[in-house]
């Protein structure tokens, strides 16, 4: 069983940076692959980016690709998305999910555990 809890979102003005943070319980934290989801109101939730389990593969979706940066810290059971260049369109509720597979990450029915998310607010 792993819990997850996302901090670090905000309100923040276009062009502003946000890190969130993702807290894992566990201690198998390390045998996870990783992602970020977020979903914007009246939308579906969409894939962002995600980090294989070793931390040496990242994968990001075009909205975000070159803005966002996924990374994790497997000594401090936690996973970071430092995002920058943000735009209005990046306004959602931000979630970190936990996957036991180190493929098809960019699916949400991969992933095993969701956090609880935490709201991302960019203003213009």
């Amino acid at each position: 069983q792993v819990q997850l809890v996302e901090s670090g979102g905000g309100l923040v003005q276009a062009g502003g940076s946000l890190r969130l943070s993702c807290a894992a319980s566990g201690r198998t934290f390390s045998s996870y692959a990783m992602g970020w989801f977020r979903q914007a109101p009246g939308k579906e939730r969409e894939f962002a980016a995600a980090i294989s389990w070793s931390g040496g593969s990242t994968y990001y979706s075009d909205s975000v690709k070159g803005r966002f940066t996924i990374s994790r810290d497997n000594a401090k059971n936690t996973v970071y998305l430092q995002m920058n260049s943000l735009n209005p369109e990046d306004t959602a509720v931000y979630y970190c999910a936990a996957s036991n597979q180190d493929y098809g990450l960019g699916y949400e029915g991969e992933y095993d555990y969701w956090g609880q998310g935490t709201q991302v607010t960019v203003s213009s």
